[in-house]
Order: structure tokens, then C-alpha cells, then sequence
């Protein structure tokens, strides 16, 4: 278990709801995971490197999702210094340990055992919609929630291990985008008149990952750490007419309940 003085320094997590919804507009598009033997600790910031935020992960539960984030905003300093107290607090079993650099939350998934959690490590431009930056993934991580010593033997399981495999299979690197400001899942013209919250966004047809960011958008109710995958084909090129130049956006986006070809 975690010392007094960790659970001392993270107070505000544990006692603290999700954030306010005028917080949820702020977008993050970096994130540093940490690791004691107890928590996982996700570190978020923005863009300009003005707004960082926290969110735990409790390691110690073998079978159930248990996610808190703190509803403080931090400086990057204020943020390191709560970094410092944690790994002061677990010394004794192993200290805070950097895990990751990531990109964003893909979702969590459980097959027979633990929960694993699913991460855009590596990601590249690929274009940008009205000053909106696309990308597509480039590398991901699956990563197990659980501390390996409060895993079950299901969690070698051969049948556990071939469900992982056969997630694996699908290759996130490929025909998948996202944007982090602009909401590549819907029109053009409904994102010139869209008001409505990420987690609507996430309830529309073309979000592939909608499920597995279900638990994760259910605990905290926003989508700030989540990524909203788009299936698909997205292509940009710069063509010029008259001598004017201007930007050709082709996009085609799969259906997360007709997956078929099209």
C-alpha cells in the first residue's frame, strides 16, 4: 500500500469529482505515465504548456477499472513538485517510475483477467482543417493495469494470451486518425455549427474507439485523455488554379456498426 505521505500529496485526487465542464474545453496533447507498485500516475498538459492536470489509476485491484483525476489545475512546477512527494511517499517499495511519453488514451479493454490500457505513443501530422492539426497513430502500447504481483494465473492464461494476440492483429498505425481540437467524426458543416460536449461526439458513428473509452468517459465524464479514433482515409494536397493556391481535403470515414466494404 501506498505510504501516509503519498496519499497525503494526493489528497485532491482522491477527494475530488471530475472536472467542471468549463475546464473539459481546454484540449491535452501530451501525456507523461508514472508508475509506483500501487498507482499509475498520467500527467497531461496543453499545447502552449500552461495547463497540466493529473489522473490515477489504481494498479492494486486485479479485476475492476478504479480511476480518479484531480481536479486541480497545476503549473509545470506545481506538477513537479507533486511528483517528487509521490516518489518520496513509496521509497519503500520501489519509488515513482516514468513509464511513457504518450499521445493520448485509446481506451481500456479486459478480456478474461486485467484490464489493459491502450496508448498512442507515436504519432505524425498528417494534415490540419482550419488551423486544426489531423494525425494519424504511428505507434501504440498495451499496457496492464494491474501490479503483476496482485494478477491472477488467469492473466497468463493461453486463452487470455490468444485474445491479446488477436487484438494486436489490428493495426492502429493504418488508416486511423484523430484531431485533438477539431471533430474529424463529423462534417464540415456541422462542425461550423456544433455545440454539442465530447461525450456526445464519442456516441456518433464514426468513433471506433467509442467503446473501449466507454469506462474511462463513464468514470470522469469528459473526454479530456481520450482520443476519439476515426477509421478511414484522409488525404490533403496543396493544388493551385489561376495562380491561387488552395488546400484539397479528401475524407472517408467507416461506420463503427456497418464495417463492411465500401
Amino acid at each position: 500500500m501506498e505510504s501516509s505521505a503519498a496519499k497525503y500529496c494526493c489528497d485532491n485526487i482522491n477527494n475530488h469529482g471530475s472536472s467542471s465542464q468549463s475546464q473539459t474545453s481546454t484540449c491535452m496533447q501530451k501525456f507523461r505515465l508514472y508508475e509506483t507498485r500501487s498507482n499509475f500516475y498520467m500527467i497531461g498538459r496543453d499545447k502552449s504548456r500552461t495547463y497540466w492536470r493529473v489522473l490515477k489509476i489504481d494498479r492494486l485491484d486485479p479485476s475492476e477499472l478504479n480511476i480518479r483525476e484531480d481536479s486541480t489545475t497545476y503549473t509545470e512546477s506545481e506538477c513537479s513538485e507533486l511528483l517528487r512527494r509521490i516518489h518520496e511517499g513509496n521509497i519503500s517499495t520501489g519509488g515513482l517510475r516514468f513509464v511513457t511519453i504518450c499521445y493520448g488514451i485509446v481506451g481500456f479493454i479486459k478480456f478474461l483477467g486485467p484490464y489493459y490500457m491502450l496508448l498512442i505513443t507515436k504519432r505524425r501530422q498528417i494534415g490540419s482543417i482550419r488551423g486544426h492539426n489531423v494525425y494519424a497513430v504511428s505507434k501504440t502500447e498495451m499496457i496492464p493495469v494491474p501490479n503483476a504481483t496482485v494478477n491472477s494465473s488467469i492473466a497468463d492464461s493461453k486463452d487470455e494470451n490468444r485474445y491479446k494476440k488477436l487484438l494486436c492483429t489490428v493495426d492502429l498505425t493504418k488508416d486511423f486518425f484523430f484531431s485533438y481540437s477539431y471533430h474529424v467524426m463529423l462534417s464540415l458543416q456541422k462542425n461550423l455549427c456544433n455545440n454539442e460536449p465530447g461525450q456526445f461526439l464519442y456516441e456518433t458513428m464514426f468513433v471506433w474507439n467509442e467503446f473501449l473509452t466507454r469506462g474511462i468517459r463513464g468514470h470522469l465524464q469528459n473526454t479530456l485523455w481520450t482520443v476519439a479514433l476515426v477509421y478511414g482515409f484522409f488525404k490533403q494536397a496543396t493544388l493551385s488554379v489561376s495562380g491561387r493556391d488552395f488546400k484539397l481535403t479528401l475524407i472517408a470515414r467507416r461506420s463503427r456498426h456497418y464495417a463492411g466494404t465500401r
